[in-house]
């Protein structure tokens, strides 16, 4: 995963063989406070959501992401280790909770580009990511779902982890219209050509 400063990326990764990587609330909120703690400092995280079997971020490479470190001889970008650090202690967790072995995560989380000139493309994204749990079935409306940052976008919470203020001038979103356009139908063409 190598990141460029002022670009705009969907991160996402799911469990090994599709599995489910929550099991409780608990264990959301186990992953959202590793977040806060090895993610957060690295970039701009404009949205996310926790799904039972994968997790979407839409973040803002910024200076601290790139920043190139030494993991053993490897030279990693900064956010890249942070990932890794977060998916680690996770799956040791879930894995010492469950009496699971071996892999949590499939091998490799990707990080698409997502930046253009028209902010269409990011925005699409940012409103994909939120749409999710509905689209998965697991709620009727996107409010309902405790694991995203929808409820922080729209005053129902008051979460941290997102850089709003940014995401807001990146993505050219409207206060106003931000509900009605969250709910927008978006075209299954695009998203498979920005997820891969």
């Amino acid at each position: 995963m190598q990141l460029s400063e002022g670009y705009i990326y969907h991160v996402y990764n799911r469990g090994n063989n599709k599995q489910p990587i929550f099991f409780s609330d608990e264990n959301y909120l186990y992953f959202l406070k590793g977040i806060q703690k090895t993610i957060a400092p690295y970039c701009d995280i404009l949205c996310w959501c926790l799904m039972p079997n994968h997790f979407h971020f839409l973040i803002h490479a910024n200076a601290d992401s790139v920043i190139e470190i030494k993991d053993g001889s490897f030279p990693r970008q900064q956010f890249s280790q942070s990932i890794k650090q977060l998916l680690s202690s996770y799956t040791k967790a879930i894995n010492k909770q469950k009496g699971f072995t071996g892999s949590l995560f499939q091998q490799k989380t990707k990080a698409i580009c997502v930046t253009d000139t028209d902010q269409f493309y990011s925005a699409t994204i940012f409103h994909y990511v939120h749409q999710n749990p509905m689209k998965g079935g697991l709620v009727k409306r996107m409010e309902d779902w405790n694991y995203s940052s929808f409820k922080d976008y729209i005053g129902l919470r008051n979460g941290k982890l997102c850089n709003k203020q940014l995401a807001f001038e990146l993505l050219d979103l409207d206060s106003k219209t931000l509900y009605e356009n969250s709910y927008g139908v978006i075209n299954n063409e695009i998203i498979l050509n920005l997820t891969g």
